[in-house]
């Protein structure tokens, strides 16, 4: 009995070669408009789509595998009586293997300047309606969607046929994609309307199978999305190293997310996820050196993240210390040569920024949480104190909203000429945190200002800047309290101003 496969494809990358190998295992190849004209014209002999069904391709191509002759002959279970029965009442014949992959989606709803129009005309009815078919009756059909299964189907053919596992992985695979494709449809709906969905449908790209997760015991996996979000690792081409692990990858995603404020040449050092020295600079040595100095104990083993080319001098100061990872835009090739001696750094060069942000969500005990990223910074600058910072004390000040706004609350930023002299984060309290920044700042927190994550509900977290002699604070008040710290920077003659923004992340 002759074997059919039905072939619809929208990227004919190896679909030649593919169908050469199925006529050689004894297939009929059926297929459909710009497929069909394809495969003839690349000598794969072809039975039309409606020479089949015998009913014309209609509706500019919207219908034309919407048909029983083909959904009959994916969809009959062969060996049910009665499935057997319809089948030769209506001349059905049966289709064995379908080899379908979709309208580029997603693909189209990326190109510039698309109308909604061509992203409508690209939503796939006939494709996903095979598929699924084809999926659901795995056990008498075959069905492939990935270009990379074709060698898989040939070699299984070539070894005496396709097998139930097979054939059972194709299908789960099927659904998957199926799945995925219409959350893409959904979400890009979602946000062209601006609605927040009823039913929220997600889809992610399997990336990579980690090592483990944040301890040895746990497995853990990378998935990303198929978007252009600014410093998105997935767009950044590693150049050398190791594969990277799942607490590699989350300090990572930190280090750019603080990159990602700057404009001016910037270097950020991040350890667990907070960041131990960030700094700004005339060039890449200069902001990668003030960012060493903020905390030379931490960056140690640290990751660093520079939006600039690491030069020859960059590169033998990061390579005299131990470093996990190093993110950057571009090395030079003396640079590169220094930094690839240590056999295990991960050196990434990064894709352009570009602002984009998707929204961030996170898990927690059976759900997730979606918020929109903290894009923010300040609304606007209302000082309060009697005494008014300079010029250079409010552009310290934005620069300290910038990173406190990545510290673990409640967060404490101590800042002085575009460095990070100090970083207090994640304590319970909110004067705990000030100690650790003001402390670890020492000496050089005089004339410095000081950025807080939330408002102060006390007056204590004042006293103890005021002690350091701290310049000027930023905060973005509303406490009921605001003027007990009002007062405190008044006695203490420190410049204070709200920034009327709250920057919590937990």
């Amino acid at each position: 009995m002759t074997k059919r496969a039905l072939i619809s494809v929208s990227d004919k990358t190896n679909i030649v070669e593919f169908a050469k190998g199925l006529e050689k295992h004894g297939f009929e190849i059926i297929s459909t408009g710009g497929t069909f004209t394809y495969l003839k014209n690349n000598g794969v002999a072809c039975i039309s789509i409606e020479d089949v069904t015998h009913f014309p391709e209609i509706l500019e191509g919207r219908v034309k595998t919407l048909h029983p002759k083909i959904h009959g002959g994916l969809l009959s279970k062969r060996g049910n009586e009665l499935h057997n029965k319809h089948v030769a009442e209506n001349n059905i014949e049966y289709i064995d293997l379908v080899c379908v992959n979709l309208y580029p989606f997603e693909a189209t709803v990326k190109k510039e300047g698309v109308s909604e129009e061509e992203i409508i005309e690209n939503i796939d009815i006939g494709g996903p309606s095979m598929l699924r078919s084809a999926a659901k009756n795995f056990n008498d059909v075959a069905v492939v969607t990935d270009i990379r299964d074709y060698d898989r189907i040939l070699n299984e053919l070539e070894n005496g046929g396709i097998t139930l596992a097979t054939r059972r992985s194709l299908a789960i695979k099927v659904f998957n994609t199926t799945a995925s494709y219409d959350a893409a449809i959904a979400n890009y709906f979602n946000k062209a309307d601006n609605l927040v969905p009823e039913k929220l449908t997600l889809s992610y790209i399997l990336e990579d199978t980690l090592r483990y997760g944040e301890n040895p015991h746990q497995k853990a996996y990378h998935y990303v999305q198929d978007n252009n979000e600014s410093y998105a690792l997935q767009n950044a081409v590693q150049l050398h190293g190791k594969e990277m692990s799942y607490n590699n990858i989350q300090d990572a995603s930190a280090a750019l997310d603080i990159l990602a404020e700057f404009d001016e040449i910037a270097c950020v050092a991040v350890k667990h996820m907070n960041p131990c020295g960030v700094a700004i600079g005339k060039d890449v040595f200069e902001a990668y050196s003030r960012a060493y100095e903020a905390d030379p104990v931490s960056i140690f083993g640290g990751i660093v993240a520079v939006n600039g080319v690491v030069d020859k001098a960059t590169a033998e100061k990061m390579h005299s210390i131990f470093l996990e990872i190093i993110l950057a835009v571009d090395y030079e090739d003396e640079a590169l040569e220094i930094l690839t001696k240590k056999k295990n750094l991960r050196i990434y060069k990064l894709s352009e920024k570009n602002n984009n942000h998707e929204q961030q969500i996170k898990s927690v005990r059976g759900g997730i949480l979606v918020q929109d990223f903290n894009s923010a910074l300040a609304e606007n600058y209302e000082v309060v104190t009697d005494k008014q910072p300079t010029k250079e004390q409010m552009t310290d000040l934005e620069f300290g909203l910038k990173i406190v706004k990545h510290v673990k609350s409640n967060a404490i930023v101590v800042v002085k000429n575009g460095q990070t002299l100090g970083i207090g984060a994640g304590q319970m309290n909110r004067v705990g945190s000030c100690k650790i920044a003001l402390e670890q700042a020492g000496a050089l927190a005089e004339g410095a200002v000081l950025a807080s994550d939330a408002f102060f509900p006390m007056r204590d977290s004042v006293d103890l800047a005021a002690e350091y002699n701290i310049a000027a604070i930023v905060q973005p008040g509303g406490s009921i309290r605001d003027q007990e710290s009002i007062d405190a920077c008044n006695e203490k003659g420190v410049a204070m101003t709200f920034s009327k923004i709250r920057h919590f992340k937990h």
